[in-house]
């Protein structure tokens, strides 16, 4: 079982940068990472997954080219760096594992507890 702890939300202006941290524990090798977020009212949507093996990624459209996932073997953590942040990325992110690369969130095994993201235009 992989324990995760995510940190780095925040209030930002539109534009903005924030880096969100993913500190977990366990057997990491084989698992695949996500980061998920939700709106206020929406559903649970991926962000952004990251394969801890080998580092592979993947985004989704509307955060191509400004989110970037990676990872510290050394320290256990995956991270989220998130810039020209806009208001339509306020919500509630949240860092899961799997085991196996799937955009679902019932694919998810373990999640952290979510830390709030607020872009203000």
């Amino acid at each position: 079982q992989v324990t995760l702890v995510e940190s780095g939300g925040g209030l930002v202006q539109a534009g903005g940068s924030l880096k969100l941290s993913c500190a977990a524990s366990g057997r990491l090798s084989m698992r695949v990472f996500g980061w998920f977020r939700q709106a206020l009212g929406k559903e649970r949507e991926y962000v952004a997954l990251l394969a801890w093996s080998d580092g592979r990624s993947y985004y989704r459209e509307s955060v191509k080219g400004r989110f970037t996932i990676s990872r510290d073997s050394a320290k256990n953590a995956v991270y989220l760096e998130m810039n020209s942040l806009k208001p339509e990325d306020t919500a509630v992110y949240y860092c899961a594992d799997a085991p196996r690369w799937d955009l679902y969130p019932n694919a998810y095994d373990s999640w952290g507890q979510g830390t709030q993201v607020t872009v203000s235009s």
